[in-house]
């Protein structure tokens, strides 16, 4: 079964950190571009952060600065560090590995291979 599995989440203070984990299980990430992205209730999708095999990497303005994403091909894994928490951040967050993840609005767009989600809850 093609499938990534990811773990991490959680509750937090604002200000608080918190990291993801993701990691592919039946496949490899071979070319593909691997990232994240989140959706919160009132809130538009949105993909927060990707790299790509090269080791490139990028970050909607929302997060730029206070989330890191880093990989590890070798075992088919890609991780998402989120330090200085914020209300806004609150959100399922999930992983995603396709041919091309670029930043923005993921409302309409089709994740082919994602992972099952986990809560961000950051508390004021």
């Amino acid at each position: 079964e093609v499938r990534l599995v990811e773990s991490g989440g959680g509750s937090v203070q604002t200000g608080g950190s918190l990291r993801l984990s993701c990691t592919a299980s039946g496949f490899n990430f071979d070319r593909s571009e691997v990232g994240w992205y989140r959706q919160a209730p009132e809130n538009e999708c949105e993909v927060v952060a990707g790299a790509d095999v090269s080791g490139n990497t990028w970050y909607s303005v929302s997060v730029e600065g206070r989330f890191t994403i880093s990989q590890d091909r070798r075992k088919n894994s890609v991780y998402l560090q989120m330090n200085n928490l914020k209300p806004e951040d609150a959100a399922v967050y999930r992983c995603a590995a396709e041919d091309s993840l670029w930043l923005g609005s993921c409302t309409q767009r089709v994740f082919h291979i994602r992972s099952q989600g986990t809560q961000v809850t950051v508390s004021s």
